[in-house]
């Protein structure tokens, strides 16, 4: 008997505990003090609809206090939809202390625009105090007198509050002051002036407005260092001068083909004409004898045809070695 009263007594004891915790955390009594406490007008019903609303009471009423000392009007409602619609509240509130206490304009609807469009808003109010330094990678460029450099600049940011929504990132300027690094060297006359002006680059970089559409406001533009890269005017007239050797070179391979090939076609005419003469030749002796046949030629003829072809013969022979004296004379002189 004894036994069960202890074991009804657990059971209650049980099941007063859990509805105890249940009631405080739907109804956040701490919580609810510690907003009394900090002059923050909360109800306990308020708190509860939060549960129910599936809002988290403890984020909602602490960005409310912080707001609250920090001298802000913020509603819980305001906060509420920011939540539900996804944003971070105590980022938010972070960030409007901050632009109160630094004297920036940051109205509750911006920052929440800014929050949901997914940027850190409270990191973008420490940026419009504290300026950001930006690296640029090594941006290579070359002068017109074919010289390339090699630039590494230094951008110093302040974020935008008013385009933050809708403004170009950090890779936009970079991008961009890259490219006035780039235009600004190639219009030099020298890269001697470069170098002994590397300002002139930020200068003209600077007078560009590369900050436009952008989230950023760009205060200066400092070139960090500037190496000397290869010759690249020198570069490319080698490989102009080695392109235009190869055309040379290709044009006077095709004059010399040609040349070949119309040798060896006056070659092949100079034998078909040496044939044709080969071949009258042989029909000499059958006209010769047909002549003799139809009595066309006599005896003293044909006896006077052979002194003429001796004598012709017997002048060439004659004229031959003095031709050959004639052309070593030639190759001795």
């Amino acid at each position: 008997m004894f036994n069960d009263q202890m074991i009804f007594v657990g059971v209650i004891v049980v099941i007063a505990l859990i509805l105890f915790s249940l009631f405080l955390r739907y109804f956040p009594i701490l919580l609810w003090i510690s907003a009394r406490v900090s002059g923050v007008k909360i109800s306990l019903l308020q708190l509860f609809l939060m549960r129910i609303r599936n809002v988290p009471p403890q984020e909602i009423t602490r960005a409310m206090i912080e707001a609250h000392k920090a001298g802000l009007l913020l509603t819980r409602d305001e906060l509420e939809a920011h939540y539900l619609a996804g944003g971070h509240v105590e980022q938010v509130v972070h960030a409007l202390v901050s632009a109160s206490k630094a004297n920036i304009d940051l109205p509750f609807n911006m920052a929440t625009a800014i929050d949901l469009a997914g940027r850190d808003v409270f990191q973008a109010v420490q940026m419009s105090v504290n300026p950001k330094v930006i690296d640029t990678p090594p941006v290579t460029a070359v002068a017109k007198d074919g010289i390339q450099l090699i630039a590494k600049a230094r951008v110093t940011v302040r974020a935008s509050i008013k385009q933050l929504v809708g403004g170009a990132g950090e890779e936009t300027v970079l991008a961009r002051v890259g490219e006035g690094i780039v235009s600004s060297i190639g219009s030099s006359e020298s890269h001697k002036s470069v170098l002994e002006n590397p300002d002139s680059i930020s200068k003209l970089v600077l007078r560009k407005g590369l900050d436009a559409g952008t989230a950023f406001e760009i205060l200066s533009i400092d070139i960090a260092d500037i190496d000397i890269g290869r010759n690249i005017g020198a570069v490319l007239q080698m490989d102009q001068a080695q392109a235009d050797k190869n055309i040379a070179q290709a044009k006077a391979e095709e004059r010399r083909a040609m040349a070949v090939a119309s040798e060896q076609e006056m070659r092949a005419l100079a034998q078909q004409a040496r044939a044709k003469v080969i071949e009258a030749e042989a029909e000499v002796p059958k006209a010769i004898a047909e002549a003799f046949r139809t009595g066309n030629l006599g005896v003293m003829d044909y006896y006077q045809l052979k002194n003429i072809q001796a004598d012709t013969s017997m002048r060439e022979a004659i004229a031959k070695p003095a031709t050959d004296s004639n052309k070593s004379t030639k190759k001795e002189e």
